[in-house]
C-alpha cells in the first residue's frame, strides 16, 4: 500500500509533534542519568514514559473530537492555539529552571506518577489533534514510541554528556510546536 501526498504530510506532522512532546522526556532522563540509575530503573522509566506517552493522547483525542462535534468552526484555530501554547509553556518551564534534581523514582508509584507528569503535554496535543480528525493509532503508536525512546536516549546520553544537551532539547521541542500550531492559526 502506497501512501498519498497527504498520508505523507499526516505521518511527517505527526512525527514532528512526536518528538517535539518527547523533549520533555529526553530532558528529564539526561537530567535523571546523571544519577547513574540501574538499567532495570531505566528500562522501567522508559517504558512507563511510553505507555503514557500513549494513552494520555488517546484521551485527549476523545475530548478533542468531543470537543470538535460542538465547536466545529473554530476547532482548527483552537486545536493551533493549543499547540502553540503547549510550545510556549516547553520554553516557559526551560527558563524557569531545572526540574529533574529534586526528583526521586524509588518506587513503582513515583515512576508512573514522573512518567504521568512528563505525559501531560501529551494530552493537551491530543485534545488538539482530536479537533482536526487525525489518524487515532498512527498518532498513538508515533507518540508512544517518541516518548519511549527519547527518554531511554535521555538516560544513556544523561550518564555520559551531562544535563547542558536537555535544555537545548527542550527549547527545540517548544519552537516545534509553536511552528506547527502556528501554521493551523494562519
Amino acid at each position: 500500500m502506497e501512501l498519498t501526498l497527504a498520508q505523507w504530510g499526516q505521518v511527517l506532522t505527526l512525527s514532528m509533534i512526536a518528538v517535539a512532546l518527547g523533549m520533555d522526556a529526553f530532558s528529564l532522563g539526561i537530567g535523571l542519568g546523571m544519577r547513574r540509575l540501574s538499567v532495570r530503573q531505566m528500562a522501567w522509566l522508559s517504558l512507563s514514559v511510553g505507555i503514557f506517552h500513549i494513552l494520555m493522547p488517546l484521551v485527549g483525542m476523545g475530548l478533542g473530537r468531543l470537543l470538535g462535534s460542538v465547536i466545529k468552526e473554530i476547532a482548527v484555530t483552537f486545536g493551533g492555539g493549543m499547540l502553540c501554547f503547549q510550545g510556549l509553556n516547553m520554553l516557559y518551564q526551560v527558563l524557569r529552571g531545572d526540574k529533574a534534581e529534586k526528583i526521586e523514582i524509588q518506587s513503582v508509584t513515583e515512576t508512573l506518577l514522573l512518567s504521568l507528569s512528563v505525559s501531560m503535554d501529551s494530552l493537551s496535543a491530543g485534545l488538539s489533534l482530536g479537533l482536526f480528525d487525525t489518524d487515532v493509532i498512527l498518532t498513538i503508536l508515533l507518540f508512544g514510541i517518541a516518548g519511549l525512546m527519547m527518554a531511554g536516549t535521555g538516560l544513556l546520553l544523561g550518564r555520559f554528556v551531562g544535563g547542558w544537551i536537555g535544555r537545548y532539547g527542550e527549547i527545540l521541542g517548544g519552537f516545534i510546536l509553536l511552528f506547527l500550531g502556528g501554521k493551523f492559526l494562519f
